[in-house]
Protein backbone atom coordinates (compact mmCIF):
# COMPACT_ATOMS: atom_id res chain seq x y z
CA UNK A 1 0.00 0.00 0.00
CA UNK A 2 2.93 2.27 0.63
CA UNK A 3 3.59 1.77 -3.69
CA UNK A 4 -0.13 3.23 -4.06
CA UNK A 5 0.59 6.03 -1.81
CA UNK A 6 3.61 7.25 -3.16
CA UNK A 7 2.07 6.75 -7.07
CA UNK A 8 -1.09 8.65 -6.11
CA UNK A 9 1.07 11.39 -4.15
CA UNK A 10 3.76 11.59 -7.39
CA UNK A 11 0.58 11.78 -10.02
CA UNK A 12 -0.98 14.88 -7.39
CA UNK A 13 2.74 16.90 -7.17
CA UNK A 14 2.74 16.42 -11.14
CA UNK A 15 -0.85 17.61 -11.86
CA UNK A 16 -0.53 20.08 -9.14
CA UNK A 17 2.71 21.57 -10.81
CA UNK A 18 0.47 21.66 -14.62
CA UNK A 19 -2.28 23.75 -12.74
CA UNK A 20 0.03 26.16 -10.99
CA UNK A 21 3.19 26.30 -13.75
CA UNK A 22 2.28 25.25 -17.70
CA UNK A 23 -1.66 25.83 -17.61
CA UNK A 24 -1.46 29.61 -16.42
CA UNK A 25 1.02 30.41 -19.19
CA UNK A 26 -0.80 28.33 -22.12
CA UNK A 27 -3.75 30.53 -21.06
CA UNK A 28 -2.16 33.64 -21.21
CA UNK A 29 -0.62 32.76 -24.67
CA UNK A 30 -3.96 32.18 -25.52
CA UNK A 31 -5.44 35.03 -24.52
CA UNK A 32 -2.82 37.28 -26.12
CA UNK A 33 -4.89 35.89 -29.52
CA UNK A 34 -7.69 37.80 -28.92
CA UNK A 35 -11.03 37.18 -29.59
CA UNK A 36 -11.77 34.32 -26.54
CA UNK A 37 -15.36 33.45 -28.26
CA UNK A 38 -13.42 31.68 -31.22
CA UNK A 39 -10.18 31.66 -29.90
CA UNK A 40 -9.73 26.98 -29.75
CA UNK A 41 -6.26 27.66 -27.48
CA UNK A 42 -7.74 29.12 -24.64
CA UNK A 43 -10.64 27.16 -24.81
CA UNK A 44 -8.52 23.59 -25.00
CA UNK A 45 -6.64 24.81 -22.17
CA UNK A 46 -9.62 26.77 -19.81
CA UNK A 47 -10.81 22.60 -20.70
CA UNK A 48 -7.67 20.75 -19.57
CA UNK A 49 -7.59 23.07 -16.23
CA UNK A 50 -10.70 21.59 -15.80
CA UNK A 51 -9.66 17.97 -16.18
CA UNK A 52 -6.83 18.62 -14.06
CA UNK A 53 -8.79 20.34 -11.03
CA UNK A 54 -11.19 17.19 -11.30
CA UNK A 55 -8.67 14.57 -11.33
CA UNK A 56 -6.21 16.24 -8.55
CA UNK A 57 -9.42 16.18 -6.95
CA UNK A 58 -10.23 12.73 -6.75
CA UNK A 59 -6.60 11.83 -5.87
CA UNK A 60 -6.28 13.91 -3.53
CA UNK A 61 -9.43 11.63 -1.71
CA UNK A 62 -8.56 8.88 -2.61
CA UNK A 63 -4.81 9.36 -0.83
CA UNK A 64 -6.94 10.83 2.65
CA UNK A 65 -9.09 7.56 2.19
CA UNK A 66 -6.02 5.77 2.08
CA UNK A 67 -4.59 7.29 5.11
CA UNK A 68 -7.13 6.49 7.42
CA UNK A 69 -7.24 2.41 6.52
CA UNK A 70 -6.48 0.83 9.95
CA UNK A 71 -4.24 -2.04 9.59
CA UNK A 72 -5.11 -3.43 12.90
CA UNK A 73 -8.92 -3.93 12.18
CA UNK A 74 -7.99 -6.10 9.28
CA UNK A 75 -8.74 -9.56 10.86
CA UNK A 76 -6.10 -11.99 11.48
CA UNK A 77 -8.29 -14.96 10.59
CA UNK A 78 -10.54 -14.11 8.21
CA UNK A 79 -10.24 -12.66 4.70
CA UNK A 80 -9.84 -8.74 4.01
CA UNK A 81 -7.76 -6.87 2.18
CA UNK A 82 -4.15 -7.63 1.59
CA UNK A 83 -4.97 -11.25 1.93
CA UNK A 84 -3.69 -14.34 -0.19
CA UNK A 85 -7.09 -16.40 -0.92
CA UNK A 86 -6.62 -20.09 -2.56
CA UNK A 87 -10.14 -21.10 -3.51
CA UNK A 88 -11.30 -24.02 -5.09
CA UNK A 89 -13.98 -23.65 -7.97
CA UNK A 90 -16.15 -26.33 -7.12
CA UNK A 91 -17.73 -26.79 -10.61
CA UNK A 92 -14.40 -26.60 -12.85
CA UNK A 93 -12.63 -28.48 -9.61
CA UNK A 94 -9.75 -26.05 -10.26
CA UNK A 95 -7.58 -24.23 -7.45
CA UNK A 96 -7.26 -20.33 -8.16
CA UNK A 97 -4.97 -17.95 -5.73
CA UNK A 98 -6.43 -14.71 -5.39
CA UNK A 99 -4.51 -11.57 -3.57
CA UNK A 100 -7.11 -9.36 -2.50
CA UNK A 101 -5.74 -5.52 -3.67
CA UNK A 102 -7.04 -2.02 -3.58
CA UNK A 103 -9.00 -1.31 -6.74
CA UNK A 104 -5.49 0.66 -8.26
CA UNK A 105 -3.70 -2.50 -7.86
CA UNK A 106 -6.47 -4.68 -9.36
CA UNK A 107 -5.00 -6.81 -12.17
CA UNK A 108 -7.58 -10.19 -13.02
CA UNK A 109 -4.95 -11.57 -14.89
CA UNK A 110 -2.41 -11.99 -12.22
CA UNK A 111 -5.00 -12.98 -9.64
CA UNK A 112 -5.08 -9.53 -7.76
CA UNK A 113 -8.60 -8.56 -7.41
CA UNK A 114 -10.40 -5.81 -6.12
CA UNK A 115 -12.01 -6.06 -2.73
CA UNK A 116 -14.88 -4.15 -4.55
CA UNK A 117 -15.07 -6.60 -6.99
CA UNK A 118 -18.17 -9.62 -6.84
CA UNK A 119 -15.58 -12.07 -5.95
CA UNK A 120 -13.85 -10.18 -3.52
CA UNK A 121 -16.89 -8.63 -1.69
CA UNK A 122 -18.21 -12.02 -1.60
CA UNK A 123 -14.59 -13.44 0.25
CA UNK A 124 -14.21 -10.67 2.55
CA UNK A 125 -14.69 -11.65 6.22
CA UNK A 126 -15.19 -15.14 5.32
CA UNK A 127 -12.50 -18.30 6.68
CA UNK A 128 -10.84 -21.52 5.76
CA UNK A 129 -13.55 -23.61 4.69
CA UNK A 130 -16.33 -21.55 3.95
CA UNK A 131 -17.87 -21.87 0.19
CA UNK A 132 -19.21 -18.69 -1.25
CA UNK A 133 -21.78 -18.65 -4.37
CA UNK A 134 -22.10 -15.79 -5.90
CA UNK A 135 -23.24 -15.04 -9.42
CA UNK A 136 -20.87 -14.53 -12.35
CA UNK A 137 -21.40 -13.65 -15.75
CA UNK A 138 -21.50 -17.36 -16.92
CA UNK A 139 -23.61 -18.37 -14.07
CA UNK A 140 -23.42 -19.10 -10.52
CA UNK A 141 -20.21 -19.55 -9.32
CA UNK A 142 -19.02 -21.60 -6.13
CA UNK A 143 -15.66 -21.51 -4.15
CA UNK A 144 -14.15 -22.98 -1.48
CA UNK A 145 -11.57 -21.44 0.66
CA UNK A 146 -8.96 -23.67 0.99
CA UNK A 147 -6.07 -21.62 2.23
CA UNK A 148 -5.83 -18.37 3.80
CA UNK A 149 -3.01 -16.08 4.98
CA UNK A 150 -3.88 -12.00 5.98
CA UNK A 151 -1.90 -9.14 5.71
CA UNK A 152 -0.09 -9.73 8.75
CA UNK A 153 1.16 -13.05 7.61
CA UNK A 154 2.02 -12.18 4.22
CA UNK A 155 3.89 -8.84 6.01
CA UNK A 156 6.23 -10.81 8.57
Amino acid sequence: MIDIKKKLQDEITALEYELRNELPKEILKAREHGDLSENAEYHAAKERQGLVNARLGALQKRLAEFSMIDLTKIPHDRVGLGSRVVVLDTKKNEEIVYYLVTSEEADAAHGRISTQSPIGRSLLAKEVGDVVKMQAPGGTKELEILKLQTIHELAE
